[in-house]
């Protein structure tokens, strides 16, 4: 089984955007974003007020921090420097990574962004105030198409989710309160997944296990992101499940419409659109198909079915160490401004949640599958049952 990402990943991310700097007049790649920066070094933050700063040069991997990340950061072998300022903002953070970049010999940096992104209060200077910055989004591409090993780690997340999914099925009932039978599913399925890989878990949360498992229910299920009612189930009640775990920070998405007790004609109308609508993107995938095209597939089977008033979002989206990635299976992506020639179209690697949903008044149905596209075709990553009678709790 598949628990931590090789040490071969990292030096293969940096010589690839090191090479990607040698044809830039840059003297070096900057990132603010802590997704970026954990891709490619392995150090993972919580993005807070207090920027984080990584520097790459041809030579040397150096980062500014706050203070308490450093004892954190420090034993990564693949960070050669670790500055740091005492906190935002008395601790002046830009001004200690431009001493940094100075040390460097850095007058000219390609960069994920020019500053720290404005969250939880955070407003600082553009690091263009103080050396000349051109942007790049070198890894938020990279991570589009995932190797062998991130596939495995995903593989390894669907495994997990799976448990999850079939302790919440277990713990549903009439009478008991949708929150925590999320919380105990979740503690199950985590004890489990502690329990199997030992010190082989690679250490990812903080408060909470490895594994998520919950729903919403009742109308709240009629809004593609509706929060946890405040209610029993009841019987007749319409579910929305969902389930991933952490493997060394990737992710898998599984998600199912479930019923409490039996589930009327209408209901069962409906789950059979969305599930047959779910059937036929899955079918479109594969290495070479236009992304686009999927979407305007199912929308085509939405229009056929007269439904498309019950739709509200577009078909997936790619994941892995971020829950949502580019590329997305919408309509419009084909002529998105940001897809250069090539980019329009499925490539091996990546792996994609298949969600189509149609939502009435009343409730909402949606099924969440991981496939990942392959040389030949696609992989099924995900697997609890996907047919009206086995997801009847």
């Amino acid at each position: 089984m598949a628990t931590k990402l090789p040490e071969s990943e990292f030096d293969a991310r940096l010589a690839q955007v090191r090479g990607r700097l040698a044809d830039t007049d840059a003297d070096a790649a900057t990132w603010f974003g802590a997704t970026g920066i954990e891709y490619l070094t392995g150090f993972h933050h919580i993005q807070t007020e207090r920027p984080v700063v990584l520097a790459v040069t041809d030579e040397r991997v150096e980062i500014t921090v706050p203070r308490l990340e450093v004892e954190r950061v420090e034993p990564n072998p693949r960070i050669d420097a670790v500055h740091h300022y005492f906190d935002y903002p008395g601790g002046a953070p830009i001004e200690v990574a431009v001493e940094m970049l100075e040390g460097l010999g850095v007058e000219a940096v390609v960069s994920d962004a020019d500053g720290a992104p404005g969250v939880m209060g955070y407003e600082g200077p553009a690091l263009s105030e103080f050396v000349d910055v051109e942007s790049q989004s070198w890894t938020s591409r990279m991570r589009w198409e995932k190797t062998d090993a991130e596939v495995d780690l995903i593989r390894e997340s669907a495994k997990w989710a799976n448990l999850g999914h079939r302790y919440l099925a277990e713990y549903t009932e009439v009478g008991a309160h949708p929150a925590t039978v999320s919380q105990r599913a979740s503690t199950e399925a985590s004890r489990a997944m502690l329990d199997t890989l030992g010190d082989r878990y690679s250490v990812r949360v903080r408060g909470s296990g490895p594994v998520h498992a919950g729903y919403i229910s009742g109308r709240e299920t009629a809004l593609p992101h509706g929060h946890t009612p405040n209610e029993t189930l009841s019987e007749g009640d319409v579910l929305v499940t969902g389930a991933s775990a952490n493997v060394d920070g990737y992710h898998s998405e599984l998600e199912r419409t479930m019923f409490v007790g039996d589930y009327t004609d209408e209901q069962e109308h409906y789950f059979e659109l969305m599930l047959e609508a779910q059937t036929i993107a899955i079918e479109a995938l594969g290495p070479g198909v236009p992304i686009s095209d999927v979407d305007q597939t199912v929308w085509n089977y939405f229009e056929e079915q007269g439904v498309t008033d019950l739709a509200q979002h577009h078909v997936g989206h790619n994941i892995g160490l971020g829950g949502h990635e580019p590329p997305y299976i919408d309509r419009g992506w084909g002529e998105y401004e940001h897809v250069d020639d090539g980019e329009a179209l499925m490539a091996p690697g990546q792996v994609y949640t298949i969600e189509p949903g149609i939502y009435t008044e009343d409730a909402g149905y949606r099924h969440s599958d991981t496939i990942a596209v392959t040389e030949s075709g696609t992989e099924w990553l995900t697997y609890f049952p996907r047919d009206i009678d086995s997801n009847v709790v």
